[in-house]
């Protein structure tokens, strides 16, 4: 039987956010099928409200405020606000420790985390999320990248509430047809869609970058998932990629978001590692 040793200790979880992707990384630790992981603390901004909903699988864990996370913790996973990326990621990569985001879009404001994390020894890892195509675009990257456009399409209730909307007088509560609200580069559709289009962000880093990638959005009220399209073309290949995401009960989340952070920290332990 292994000796409990710091090789083998459990990687210590403090999770940011404790909403439909936060509970759920929780839940997989708590019930044993992310083996190698324990949760250090959880962050929320109602914390007696996270303490209510941790009562009945995590009774013990400490719920705390975003600044005490980095201490009770040997990793964190980001599933907040964007507005509180730079709060909840800066400690974790300065100390040396990694950090799991969600809020992809939010990097392309605050580059200077990816300098903190170089330079102290952490790491920025985003996972694949709503979006399939990641470890294609990433491999096609080491060559050489002539396009990458993404068509997003979501139900209204995913955009409602979006900065770009409201500043540019974009009214689709009532739409009774496809509208489409964004045709431009993925940096500006993170800074106009900051809950919505992380998938952007992240299909930009991964490829020819935020301002050469270009992105669509369109809001139709006749669907009820969110669907991605991506069309690459590149030296090594040329793809085009969809996917329907179900959304969970937020609807600016796709179900399968939480299961793709499960899946990263699942590759974190095991023994066999498949993709890109």
């Amino acid at each position: 039987m292994p000796q409990d040793t710091p090789q083998n200790k459990p990687i210590r979880l403090a999770i940011a956010g404790l909403g439909a992707i936060g509970f759920g990384v929780v839940a997989a630790v708590q019930s044993g099928r992310l083996p190698g992981f324990e949760i250090g603390a959880v962050s929320a901004r109602d914390q007696a409200a996270a303490r209510a909903r941790l009562a009945e699988i995590a009774p013990d864990v400490p719920v705390v405020a975003i600044d005490e996370l980095e201490p009770l913790a040997d990793m964190v996973v980001e599933c907040a606000p964007a507005a509180l990326f730079a709060q909840i990621v800066g400690p974790f990569v300065g100390a040396g420790k990694k950090a799991v985001v969600l809020s992809v879009g939010a990097i392309l404001g605050a580059e200077h985390l990816v300098t903190l994390a170089a330079d102290n020894g952490g790491q920025i890892i985003a996972p694949s999320g709503a979006l399939l195509a990641l470890d294609a675009v990433t491999a096609a990257a080491e060559g050489n990248i002539e396009s990458v456009r993404m068509i997003t399409r979501k139900p209204v209730s995913g955009l409602l509430g979006a900065p770009y909307l409201a500043e540019h007088g974009i009214d689709i509560a009532a739409a009774t047809g496809p509208i489409r609200v964004f045709s431009g580069s993925a940096r500006d559709a993170a800074r106009g869609f900051p809950a919505n289009l992380n998938v952007g962000a992240a299909l930009a880093l991964s490829g020819i970058g935020p301002d050469r990638t270009t992105i669509e959005i369109w809001a139709d009220p006749a669907l009820s998932r969110n669907t991605h399209t991506i069309e690459v073309v590149a030296d090594s290949a040329s793809f085009s990629m969809s996917i329907e995401n179900v959304p969970s009960a937020n609807p600016k989340t796709g179900r399968i978001t939480a299961l793709s952070v499960i899946a990263t920290l699942r590759k974190m332990t095991a023994p066999l590692r498949l993709g890109t």
